[in-house]
């Protein structure tokens, strides 16, 4: 029996019919935060975003579309969190991604902590070669190591640059000097973004980037008055309208591959940043299918 006036399954987006089979995307929550070296608690984020998700319009205004519907979205169960070492839950979330890759799908992760991203980005390194990971964070996440693990959310981009040679790190104002120095040409800084237009930031991206490309968000990019739900927070950041723009700028031209949105660290009573996030997600899977 089916009840009346049921609320919306619980996946993303509430979609009521999902087919693995047919689906173009496949979204993956990972509720993760073994490392977060701050505010603990983005092991939430996953089912934040997928509970802001239910109630959405999927009539995109924007694209006059119903995304949902031309794509096809099929969400995974939860991937159950691998507490022995940060490295054997990067290898974890690696099998799990290639099994989708392999399926000829676009793995789309919802975390959880940034170290998600080294798992994904694992599975398609083993598979090819002929792609660019682009990074936006308000951090550069480049350190070798931190607090006794090269797996932690502060090491991504060190791990992920020995897996890819093409990386490009977007919206980044915290870096420590070795950094700095060491990948001055992978980083567009927020500082210079300030001064640029869109068209500017897009077109320096696509310079910097392959047709095929993983895009990794940490929601912390952008500025913290409207995202205050992440573990580490920076002043200054991209706002969310100007971070839509910019995607939508480079999926017009670049293949997407995959995609991770992570580091939503939810804050009780506070849903708006959940919202945000979820419709970034949907906004990202419609202009890479538009």
């Amino acid at each position: 029996m089916k009840v009346l006036n049921s609320t919306a399954p619980y996946n993303m987006f509430g979609l009521e019919e999902q087919d693995y089979d047919t689906a173009k995307v496949v979204i993956l929550p990972v509720p993760y935060d073994a490392t977060s070296s701050y505010r603990t608690g983005s092991r939430d984020g996953p089912r934040a975003m997928i509970e802001a998700s239910r109630p959405m319009e999927l009539y995109d205004q924007e694209l006059d579309q119903v995304t949902s519907d031309n794509v096809g979205i099929f969400t995974l169960e939860e991937l159950a969190p691998d507490f022995n070492s940060p490295e054997g839950m990067v290898n974890r979330i690696a099998k799990e991604v290639g099994i989708i890759i392999d399926d000829k799908k676009v793995p789309v992760l919802l975390g959880g902590e940034h170290t998600i991203a080294i798992g994904a980005v694992k599975a398609f390194a083993s598979r090819r070669k002929d792609f660019s990971v682009l990074h936006f964070d308000a951090h550069a996440d480049s350190r070798d190591e931190f607090n006794s693990t090269k797996y932690s959310h502060a090491c991504v981009m060190a791990r992920i640059r020995e897996m890819c040679n093409s990386c490009y790190s977007v919206g980044i104002r915290s870096i420590d000097k070795d950094s700095a120095e060491k990948y001055e040409k992978q980083i567009l800084y927020m500082k210079d973004m300030n001064t640029m237009k869109t068209k500017q930031v897009v077109d320096l991206i696509l310079k910097n980037t392959k047709k095929n490309i993983y895009i990794t968000i940490d929601l912390d990019v952008i500025d913290p008055s409207e995202m205050p739900s992440t573990g580490t927070p920076e002043p200054d950041g991209l706002c969310y309208s100007w971070l839509k723009l910019i995607l939508k700028g480079i999926l017009k031209e670049r293949n997407l591959i995959g995609a991770d949105f992570n580091e939503l660290n939810p804050i009780p009573g506070i849903v708006a940043p959940n919202v945000l996030a979820a419709k970034l997600v949907y906004s990202t899977i419609g202009y890479a299918f538009a």
